[in-house]
């Protein structure tokens, strides 16, 4: 006897977000276009790329494909998956830190060894690192819930395992990476219903070890001191800021036009990576950057809506994996777009989802195929089925 399958009542009309899928898509799209029109003047002048033009272009294309599969084919795996190899991917994250510091295996650019040598192209482990310690987070406060308001049985072992991490990315060194990862991961564990007072105990060490890992390097007091006020040394160590703004001021409301940017010319450094933001500001304008900062928001109040939903159905460890998800992208992308607009001091930070970088693009693009899959799974036990 045949049955006819009723849909559960209020079930969702779609299978999956298509907004929080669109709002992704369109902040990859603007950073393909904004990554050639900020590389072009830099592809033509380095030998390294031939003088092509278009070399950041094909490689950043590469990439997104690249990107754009892997996350098609993580669509598919169901979040227990993700639960039950979140230890495993987090010590093989460990595991690709140590490997970049090794001589002839870890690359070194100005200065930073953050790059794994790989036959074609280069890795940064410190952006899988950030997913990785996402995940382990919300499977470690799955696992402790129990225990997780001790703070011998809860919290000293995390505290312990990330202070092994800040050790190996201060190495590299990644501050940048470090501040973004233990503000998820941290987060992840408050959420969970971790200690109140030993959260703010928590808080109030990483504040201090923060500034005290500044006052103790020359390099990154010179970096505070610059934000401060760029224009005080603006050929020294304000340069970078003081270029950025400028870009952000000929901009004004509408900008200058997709592809006139002055600064991209050789005068703001890493106009198609950290600094992206500032090159589509000069040549986007308010409107521009105000688009960009409207996505990331949404893609930020999915996560957290996605999130919700999947505790209301226990399914803690989504709930909390979706939460770490929206955290990360939010924070990273606070912090580059606060350095390009002056508000915060510089770091090496790229804009998740649009700078150049195929590491970065990688991890993001798995990122939300994750909170897609989560979301899926909740729409398919809201229609009464197995998700």
């Amino acid at each position: 006897m045949s049955q006819t399958f009723v849909p559960a009542r209020n079930a969702p009309a779609a299978e999956y977000d298509r907004s929080l899928a669109w709002a992704a898509l369109l902040l990859a799209a603007t950073g393909l276009v904004m990554v050639y029109s900020a590389s072009i003047a830099t592809a033509e002048e380095n030998r390294y790329t031939g003088h092509s033009a278009t070399w950041f272009l094909m490689r950043h294309g590469m990439f997104f494909a690249v990107a754009l599969a892997g996350a098609l084919m993580v669509f598919l795996v169901p979040a227990r998956h993700w639960q039950q190899a979140a230890p495993l991917l987090f010590l093989a994250g460990m595991a690709l830190l140590v490997a970049v510091l090794v001589p002839g295996i870890g690359r070194e650019v100005n200065g930073a060894r953050r790059w794994l040598a790989l036959p074609i192209v280069s890795a940064q482990p410190s952006e899988l690192m950030k997913l990785a310690a996402v995940l382990y987070a919300a499977d470690y406060t799955v696992r402790k819930h129990s225990v997780l308001k001790s703070f011998k049985r809860g919290l000293l072992p995390m505290l312990a395992v990330m202070l092994v991490v800040a050790w190996l990315l201060l190495r590299e060194p990644d501050f940048g990476a470090l501040v973004v990862i233990a503000a998820s991961a941290f987060a992840v564990l408050f959420l969970g219903g971790m200690n109140g007072r030993h959260f703010a105990a928590l808080l109030a060490m990483l504040l201090g070890g923060f500034a005290v890992l500044v006052l103790a390097s020359p390099y990154r007091m010179h970096r505070i001191f610059g934000y401060m006020d760029p224009w005080s040394d603006a050929f020294g160590s304000g340069y970078q800021l003081s270029h950025a703004l400028i870009a952000f001021g000929r901009g004004e409301w509408l900008g200058v036009g997709l592809g006139a940017s002055v600064e991209k010319l050789h005068y703001l450094p890493e106009a198609h990576t950290d600094f992206l933001l500032a090159v589509l500001a000069e040549e986007l304008g308010f409107a521009g950057v105000a688009a960009v900062v409207a996505l990331f928001a949404w893609i930020v109040a999915r996560a957290f809506a996605i999130a919700r939903e999947a505790r209301s159905r226990e399914r803690h460890f989504a709930a909390l994996a979706a939460q770490g998800i929206g955290i990360w992208l939010g924070a990273q992308a606070f912090i580059n777009m606060g350095v390009n607009m002056g508000l915060l001091p510089t770091k090496g930070l790229t804009l998740p989802l649009m700078s150049y970088g195929g590491s970065g693009l990688v991890a993001n693009f798995v990122a939300i195929a994750i909170l897609l899959r989560i979301d899926w799974e909740n729409r398919q036990l809201a229609r009464g089925l197995h998700a």
